[in-house]
């Protein structure tokens, strides 16, 4: 024991070991009621070591090499099938890697829910949501260029189809840049290297980086709380708070429990359906790529099938599918700004009104809707039910300093602005698909889109502003 202490004291004179330990986790004090929905950070620090792990594992045996060999099978789908069929125990960390990244994207996208439901991204954590929505940005580029990497059909034609998306780009920027991604004019062996080096080296480093200041900022203010309450405020005699307790051992303990249950679920899928039904990897991509060969229906991955939906939904302008590829952008962009369009007195979706409530419940079921609108074939009415999702989505974002407000003010005028946007909306669902679908169709849309805009926007702009509910000095459970 003396001689682990003289250690220890050996190393904290030339590295802060134990200052981090206690900073960090056994003097970090957390609000004592964290429920359901805070397992999602850690579980997500979880999954990246998984991926990281696995992804060592594979790329060991992986070759990313485009050529065929002689019986004109792909090199770098050769691997995979290798990988699969004669590595030791590499069925497993293949489906461990493709079963995580899906995992990654469902704690991230429940980790984000929590954020909104109780207000995490309010002041003084606006720039840990920041570089969490830095994070979301890191990922999706991670899972874009991982995901050409087994050169199967949907590999190589999912990856046209995104990289052909810069090619709308006008002014003569498009062209180039799609080349410049793409390394060669079609998708090719380098475009197969670059996107190896991106998803093994480049974006990862990026990640780590990315999660490391999310923590320190988020270790800097403090965590939130289902209440919103800033519990530094309420603070004993010995300057701790009153409704905080150490992170370690209490919630590393409770955490435990949560990384059991999930990585019971997470084998499950690993053993019993690693494909999930052809969502998880979809049934072209065990077929090597064929550019001769276009599959009968090309959508991403689901967790891209929300943005894609709305790609889809933005009819082309002027020969151009730019603004579809603008809408699909600002729907991401569009999360750096919350903390600042959000003007309700309280954080937590627990004391707000039942307009905010219902725009949540919107914003979610539209993404919802999005993603499985994304996954399907395309066709009139269902392109004019992801256009309604789309204006949900947004609406959600754009509505939010009118209904979140409690009091009207001056600065409502530019209300009728954002209600030019749901009545030029309107105008183009009732331009684009007039004789394309049943009138009763089209007026049913429209009268939604209608009515959501009054409901959300004029309501609590000139009429009923939101009421909300005090909020307590300490938490509760």
């Amino acid at each position: 024991m003396n001689m682990m202490m003289a250690l220890l004291g050996w190393v904290d004179d030339r590295f802060p070991l134990t200052k981090l330990w206690k900073e960090h986790l056994s003097e970090y004090y957390a609000p004592k009621n964290f429920n359901f929905w805070y397992y999602f950070g850690s579980l997500a620090l979880l999954v990246l070591v998984i991926q990281i792990v696995s992804g060592i594992f594979l790329t060991i045996h992986y070759k990313p090499d485009a050529s065929l060999d002689a019986s004109g099978i792909p090199e770098a789908f050769k691997s995979v099938e290798y990988i699969m069929r004669d590595v030791e125990w590499g069925w497993f960390i293949r489906y461990m890697h493709s079963t995580g990244a899906s995992a990654f994207f469902i704690v991230v996208y429940l980790h984000m829910f929590r954020g909104l439901i109780y207000g995490s991204y309010r002041k003084p954590r606006e720039l840990i949501w920041i570089f969490g929505v830095f994070i979301y940005l890191a990922l999706m580029a991670e899972g874009f260029f991982g995901y050409l990497l087994p050169w199967g059909q949907m590999s190589y034609w999912g990856a046209q189809v995104i990289v052909n998306l810069f090619a709308a780009v006008p002014f003569g920027i498009g062209e180039p840049l799609s080349e410049w991604i793409r390394g060669d004019f079609v998708i090719s062996d380098a475009t197969l290297n670059r996107f190896f080096a991106f998803h093994v080296i480049a974006v990862p480093l990026v990640l780590i980086m990315l999660i490391a200041a999310h923590i320190m900022a988020l270790h800097e203010v403090g965590s939130g709380n289902p209440d919103g309450i800033e519990i530094k405020k309420n603070k004993g005699p010995d300057g701790i708070p009153l409704d905080g307790i150490p992170f370690h051992p209490y919630y590393t303990v409770k955490d435990i429990l949560g990384v059991v249950v999930f990585l019971i679920g997470f084998f499950a899928v690993v053993f019993f359906a690693p494909t999930m039904f052809g969502y998880f990897i979809e049934v072209p991509n065990f077929e090597p790529a064929n550019p001769l060969k276009t599959p009968d229906h090309i959508a991403p991955v689901w967790y891209y099938t929300p943005f894609y939906a709305m790609l889809r939904a933005v009819p082309p302008m002027f020969g151009s599918q730019f603004p579809g590829v603008i809408v699909m952008g600002a729907a991401i962009v569009v999360l750096f700004f919350l903390p600042w369009i959000d003007r309700s007195p309280v954080k937590s979706i627990r004391y707000k009104d039942l307009r905010t409530k219902l725009a949540l419940a919107g914003f979610v079921v539209s993404f919802i809707w999005l993603g499985y609108l994304g996954v399907v074939s395309a066709s009139p009415v269902k392109t004019m039910i992801a256009q309604c999702a789309t204006l949900v989505y947004f609406g959600y974002f754009l509505y939010m300093p009118y209904y979140s407000r409690t009091e009207i003010t001056s600065s409502m005028f530019r209300a009728p602005l954002v209600a030019l946007y749901s009545i030029v909306t309107l105008g183009i669902i009732w331009y684009w698909w007039a004789g394309e679908v049943s009138a009763e169709i089209t007026a049913v849309i429209s009268l939604f889109t209608l009515a959501y805009t009054t409901y959300f926007l004029i309501l609590p702009a000139y009429v009923v502003p939101a009421v909300v509910k005090p909020v307590p000095e300490r938490v509760t459970k």
